[in-house]
């Protein structure tokens, strides 16, 4: 698969780590494709910390990473406000240090309360996130202040489970001011162009374990995208996808990137992929055949895609794939 492209544009959450921890084989899959000569570039919606910390978590995983090679919500937050207001202004972080250090890269003076008059106010997750903090960036929003999001990603994986996300934070200054942010992060455009602007990539793929992030950012910027099931996505989620939320490649986990590009064929009667045939029967999604299980659910993503177009597949439709895939 990576013949095709020059730049990984690598998710983190969910697809090379799970917490402190790594990928099972995530970090011998990374780093051989970076002996073939790939770029690897790690971006993340997580604006809490900074590049460099979260290259030196990488490479203690044993994953190959300088901050060069890190690109966060954070940093297109910061370009993203740097755009909108005077240099040198003050804008309230509601948020950690990774937000603080790409605000002050930008020329910009990150404050802790309203009272500093802020020309706007930025949220990331944080576990440091206060209900002092919050109800400082509310004054600052209610007062006129530019709101600004890192990131809407209503969840985070780690490897307890899925916690609350940012987008789930941002609801208490949203809902006590009436103001929705702009948000940077993924799907929106800021942290692709802050990802294409530094890597200089001419021929991205986009790897990733969200389809309403990481695919939609890929689908809305017209680059290809590989979903992996390590992280938040599901075969669920896969087979009842609306368009903009399919990807382009799935793969077990990031070792796919190493085998062929493997997709599904049409035939007389249904969608083949390695060995499995998945086909429509009375309105119910069938798999037959035999073989490894992500070929059965490549075959069945193309039936079902097919199948509904531009729609989305009902959960009852395609349960009896689900249930073959075990």
């Amino acid at each position: 698969m990576l013949d095709a492209y020059d730049t990984l544009l690598l998710d983190l959450d969910g697809v090379v780590y799970l917490g402190r921890h790594a990928v099972p084989g995530a970090p011998e899959a990374l780093a051989l494709a970076g002996e073939r000569g790939v770029r690897l570039a790690y971006v993340t919606n997580n604006a809490s910390r900074t590049p460099a910390a979260i290259a030196e978590h990488l490479t203690h995983l044993g994953v190959p990473a300088s901050p060069d090679d890190v690109v966060t919500s954070a940093q297109a937050a910061a370009r993203l406000v740097a755009e909108h207001v005077p240099a040198g202004s003050p804008v309230l972080v509601v948020g950690g240090m990774g937000l603080r250090s790409a605000l002050r890269a930008h020329g910009l003076r990150p404050v802790t309360t309203a009272l500093e008059g802020p020309a706007a106010v930025v949220q990331g997750i944080w576990d440091g996130i206060s209900y002092g903090l919050l109800s400082e960036g509310t004054l600052a929003v209610r007062a006129g202040a530019w709101f600004v999001a890192a990131n809407h990603d209503s969840t985070m994986p780690t490897d307890r489970g899925e916690m609350p996300g940012n987008g789930s934070m941002l609801k208490v200054i949203e809902s006590a001011t009436g103001v929705s942010p702009v948000v940077a992060g993924k799907p929106e455009p800021p942290l692709h162009r802050e990802s294409m602007i530094r890597t200089e990539a001419k021929r991205p793929l986009i790897v990733g374990d969200r389809l309403d992030t990481d695919i939609e950012g890929a689908n809305r910027a017209g680059v290809d995208s590989l979903l992996v099931l390590t992280g938040v996505a599901t075969p669920l989620d896969l087979l009842t996808a609306e368009p903009v939320h399919r990807p382009t490649h799935v793969a077990d986990d990031l070792s796919g990137l190493h085998q062929p590009a493997a997709s599904a064929r049409a035939i007389d009667d249904g969608w083949e992929c390695g060995g499995w045939v998945a086909s429509w029967d009375g309105g119910r999604l069938r798999l037959t055949g035999g073989g490894e299980s992500i070929d059965a659910l490549r075959a069945a993503c193309a039936a079902t895609w097919a199948g509904v177009g531009d729609g989305r597949a009902e959960e009852d439709a395609v349960k009896p794939a689900l249930r073959a895939l075990g």
